[in-house]
Order: C-alpha cells, then structure tokens, then sequence
C-alpha cells in the first residue's frame, strides 16, 4: 500500500462539524512531542478496557440485517467476482452445514449484543445500568483494546483481529444509518397539487463527521499494512543485554529505558536504515501525524458539542483564585501581556500527572470566571449561561481570566499530546445521552491512540536507526 503519495496532498476529507464551537483553530494542533522511545499502549487512547463485550469472534462476511438502510450514504458491496468474471462456486453439503452453523453462532452473539445493549451492562436486569449511549462508546472502547491492546510494534494486524475490528465496528456504526433529522421538502402529487412534507436526511454532524473517521480508519489499517517486509525486526525487553548482537542477524537493538519494559524494542542493522526504508518511516509517519490531528480536531470539537454535566458545574468551587493557586493566579491577573508558554517554563512540570492535574485546575477556573462573568443574568441553567457569555463585557475581569485560562489549557495540550482526559471530558462522556455524539467521540478517541502510538513506534525505530548511524 502506498496510494499515499505525500503528506503535502494527504488529503483526510475531514470538514468540522456544522454545529461546532469556533475553538480558535484549536484543533489544528502540534504534532505530538518527539520522545526516544514511546509509551504505554494506551498513552493516548485515554481508556485501559481490556475486554470486549463485542468481541466474539465468527465468520467473516456475514450481514447483520437484511433490511435497507434508511440513510442516503452509499452501500459498498463486494464486486470481485464480477470483476473477475468468475461464477460463485456451487456448495457441497458440508459447506451448507457450516454456513447453517455460523449462522446460529451469529445469530447467538446478535442476541448478546442486543441483551447487553438493552440492559445497559447491568446483567443483573435491575434497571441499573447506564445509558445506551454510554453502552455504545463503552463497547468500540472495548473493542479497541481487544484487537489493538497487544499490537505493540509496526507490522500488519493479524487478519482475524482485522477482520473482528471491521465487523464489529461495521455493527456498532450500522446504528448511525437511523439516526436522522427532518426538513421540509416540497413534493409535487400526481393531481399537481404541491404540497409540503418532511423529509429524513442523516444528521449533520453524523453525515460529515462519520464518512471522514471511517477514511481515517482504512488510512490507518493501510499503514499498518504496509510494514510487511521491513529492514528492522524486534527484540524483547531483557531478552538480552544492551548493544548486543542479535544471533544470526547482525543487527543491534538500544536499551530502553526502565520504565517502559513491556514495549518491544526495534533493532536495526548495525549501518542503520538504507535511505528508501528511512524516507517510507518518514512519510509514513508524517501521514499519520495528519491523521492524528484531523481525529483530534472531531474528538474535539464532539466533546465541545456536548452539554455540560450539572454535577461538574455543582462541584466548582467559588473562586478561580481557589482553583490555581496563588502564585499562577497572580500571574495571570497582574502580566500586562499574558504568555502562557512563559507561565508553563515557570511551572516546570516533570511528569504527565502533574500536567493533568494542573489542566483540571485550570479548566475548572476558566468555567468558574465564566459563571462570575454571567452571574447577574444566569440563572441555574448553564445553557442559558453559554447563550450569554457573546453579550458579556469583554474587559469584565472574569471574562478575561477565562480567556487565559482557556488559552493556558490550550498551551497546555498542545505541549502534552497524550495528556489524558479531564475531570469534563469525563464527565461529559459519562452524563451524555446523544447516542450519535456518542459513537463520533468514542470512535475519534481509539482512532487518535491509535495514531498516537503509529508515531511513537516509528519514532522509536528513527531514533535507533540514528542511533547506529551516530556509532559508525
């Protein structure tokens, strides 16, 4: 696979969704930071589900519903044969007998799925369980981690757990097909009376957003494949003394840092890469920093959609001041000219958590001047607080403390990529009943880890392949 020509005319089909917030061009982010070697599989899927409630694996090929879709998105069916000019081979009686086998097994895991769908994970049936919604994400989470959690290394993913990912996937998106929004529409009788009727046309968001992730996912899965035949191969962690040599091989491997001995560590031959296998590394990894950002830009711009939890809005605290802290507050009211880059130096943060802690602080403060700045006209509703925040004094102190809250949260994501998700993102997900916000959030989520991680591999392999450059 390489119909990817180069990251200049990469083009990701992807368009912001109609209803989108103005994020200030926030989606277009950095490219993630350059470690040596990477992290933790799941450093920016954000979730660590390891099992799959969708996840039994059956025959491939098999259709879920004979009934039409109601949507107007083009059905793709499988024209090899045609193209072939070849006739379906005849069954004997034995392939009757298997396919009338996996249709019951079929048939079986439809009724699991929509058990657990209608129970909402509380197999105990006492009403107990959460929304369809949040079953929904729960499960393309899930199944993210069953087929990607163990792919560690840049090579092709096994064709049973692509072929799991695109059936069950294909199943938990078939729900998008009915879910649609009506319009007006003029329509002409067979008398010529014009008369007018309501029409169902896909959601707007889910008509843009949807075709776009799923180019996004055949993107990705076509990477992936096209490290079939590669000059550096993988050797465990411990397996061997750093700067050794691998027998039989001549190739060497770096020794990775401590606290990432789970990864695989990729090893290369001891003159490096040859300079076509460096340049497809780079393109490939350049495509896929694309990719990554558009997947944030929708994983953004959903969560941004979605309403904001009363309980979130119940647990903020009076003051910003009581949020940040005195020092990164006076900071922010006193610096004529506010850098948020000058103020996250200062700062000095060392490790992820406490960069997490510190955007949870921070974005807890941005809402809490919002509140201040509406005060006198809101009411209990945040709705409604939202709607005024565009009529609020733009040099009211509190509307310019959420300012640079905003942007210092802003900064702060950008200078940590796979920075996990805060106490609202979390709570949004948690709280939100929009099944189709639901399936665009969860299915941006798993496709920008995954992206996440393709980087960091080939970031690992560039790195080693310098590596032993640098030593001849």
């Amino acid at each position: 696979m390489d119909t990817l020509s180069n990251s200049d005319d990469y083009d990701l089909g992807y368009q912001p969704s109609l209803s989108s917030v103005d994020q200030n061009d926030h989606s277009t982010s950095e490219t993630p930071g350059r470690s040596t070697l990477s992290g933790s599989p799941y450093a920016y899927c954000r979730t660590n589900s390891e099992t799959s409630a969708f996840s039994e694996q059956t025959d491939d090929n098999n259709s879920f519903s004979s009934e039409p879709s109601p949507s107007r998105w083009p059905v793709v069916k499988s024209r090899s044969l045609t193209r072939l000019g070849m006739k379906p081979k005849k069954k004997t009686v034995d392939d009757k007998l298997d396919d009338h086998e996996s249709t019951d097994l079929e048939l079986e895991m439809m009724k699991e799925r929509f058990a657990k769908l209608l129970l909402g994970e509380d197999m105990s049936g006492s009403g107990k369980g959460v929304s369809t919604a949040v079953t929904i994400s729960n499960s393309i989470t899930n199944l993210y981690a069953t087929v990607f959690g163990q792919n560690l290394r840049l090579e092709p993913l096994n064709p049973e757990k692509k072929a799991l990912w695109k059936r069950e996937m294909d199943c938990l998106l078939s729900v998008c097909d009915f879910i649609v929004e009506f319009s007006p529409i003029l329509q002409d009788l067979d008398d010529g009376t014009t008369v007018e009727v309501m029409a169902s046309t896909p959601r707007s968001d889910i008509y843009i957003n949807l075709p776009a992730l799923q180019k996004l996912d055949m993107m990705l899965i076509e990477i992936l494949d096209s490290f079939e035949d590669t000059e550096f191969r993988y050797a465990k962690q411990g397996s061997m003394s750093g700067n050794s040599i691998l027998t039989g091989s001549f190739r060497k491997f770096t020794q990775r840092k401590e606290e990432k001995w789970w990864l695989p560590v990729p090893c290369v031959d001891p003159r490096g890469l040859s300079e076509k296998a460096r340049k497809h590394l780079q393109h490939k990894r350049d495509c896929t920093n694309q990719i990554h950002k558009a997947a944030m830009a929708i994983n953004s711009n959903i969560l941004a959609e979605m309403e904001i939890p009363d309980t979130y809005m119940a647990t903020l605290p009076k003051s910003g001041k009581a949020c940040l802290g005195d020092s990164i507050y006076r900071y922010m009211c006193t610096a004529d000219q506010f850098s948020p880059d000058d103020l996250l130096d200062c700062l000095n943060m060392t490790s992820e958590h406490e960069a997490l802690e510190l955007a949870d602080r921070v974005e807890a403060s941005m809402y809490t001047w919002r509140r201040k700045a509406c005060l006198s006209n809101s009411k209990s509703s945040w709705d409604l607080v939202k709607d005024l925040m565009a009529e609020t004094d733009r040099s009211d102190k509190n509307h310019v403390l959420a300012e640079r809250a905003d942007s210092l949260l802003f900064c702060l994501k950008q200078r940590y990529p796979e920075l996990s998700q805060t106490t609202l993102d979390t709570s949004k997900i948690q709280c939100n009943q929009d099944v189709g916000k639901a399936i665009l959030e969860s299915y941006s989520r798993v496709l920008e880890g995954l992206a996440f991680n393709i980087v960091a591999w080939i970031e690992d392999v560039l790195y080693v392949d310098r590596t032993m450059r640098n030593e001849q």
